[in-house]
């Protein structure tokens, strides 16, 4: 008697649980859906781009976990596009960046971009982008790492004599979020600026960019502490895999149908793709009516 009165307070107890359980059980299920949907309506004309600009799939699984329309619970740069021509939202309001001397987007009511380039190595594409720059009397900011000071000097001599900005991309292109340590975050940064120093002759300007989009505040505050200012981006594309470039026609797109007034424009220097197309997405964008700026513009509005 006694094992069936437990195996019924048992059953009952489990019932009891199932019973209870079914309101969270739907819930999740419907969360579970939510999030599903969203992720297939992750798609090339309104996607969520993450830190660097990765592939479809990795945003779509970033949306199914909850972090919707590039509002990230992470220490990675995301965005997330909406309507066409409108910037998109990032993971902090252009206000909340501005309290470390840190920018995503310029003015968004006036049709100028800013064109910055990531330099982690070279692979012979940079000098077709200087040209498209210097025919369009366009200037840019290139954020290189030591490998590409220590690799390519020329080029960095180069972008100096035309005009250019170069940038601080940290010297090892580490997760700077992971430093704690205000000393190895202040290492990082000023290997580039002797370096580049040594290079040019010039000082480095005094402008900064995560490797990868990784930070954190404690971060921002070091490199504001440090004098400079922080920069990460509101229109970029994935054009970083040299194995898998994407087609002019596919760059086209993108870069034209999410240009926005104010577009801090993030292209990398190691895409092939870039180097062909960029003479044309310049023309294609002053016909749109945008003219280009520069970071010193930006930073003394």
């Amino acid at each position: 008697m006694q094992r069936k009165t437990g195996y019924t307070k048992s059953r009952l107890s489990a019932s009891g649980l199932y019973r209870k359980g079914i309101p969270t059980l739907c819930f999740l299920l419907a969360a579970f859906l939510l999030g599903r949907a969203l992720a297939d309506a992750a798609d090339e004309n309104s996607t969520l781009v993450d830190a660097a600009g990765e592939s479809r799939q990795e945003a779509a699984q970033q949306v199914s976990t909850g972090q919707v329309w590039g509002i990230f619970y992470t220490e990675n740069w995301g965005l997330g596009f909406g309507e066409e021509g409108k910037c998109p939202a990032g993971n902090s309001s252009a206000q909340e960046l501005k309290k470390y001397n840190a920018y995503y987007v310029g003015d968004t009511s006036q049709k100028k971009l800013y064109l910055t380039f990531d330099c982690g190595y070279e692979n012979g594409n940079t000098e077709a982008i200087l040209d498209a720059l210097k025919k369009h009397n366009a200037k840019g900011t290139f954020f290189v790492v030591g490998h590409y000071l220590e690799s390519a000097p020329e080029l960095v001599e180069r972008m100096v004599a035309e005009g250019h900005s170069v940038g601080n991309h940290t010297y090892h292109h580490p997760d700077m979020s992971k430093i704690s340590d205000p000393a190895s975050f202040q290492k990082e940064m000023d290997d580039v600026r002797t370096r580049f120093k040594e290079i040019t002759g010039t000082e480095l300007a005094m402008y900064y960019r995560p490797p990868q989009g990784k930070y954190s505040t404690d971060n921002l505050q070091m490199a504001k502490d440090l004098g400079y200012s922080t920069f990460f981006w509101s229109l970029a594309y994935v054009d970083w895999n040299v194995d898998k470039q994407p087609s002019h026609e596919e760059a086209f797109k993108k870069l034209t149908g999410r240009v926005h007034p104010g577009a801090i424009v993030l292209l990398h220097n190691t895409s092939r793709t870039n180097g062909e197309i960029l003479d044309e997405l310049l023309t294609r964008w002053e016909k749109m009516g945008y003219t280009f700026g520069t970071l010193d513009e930006l930073t003394n509005s």
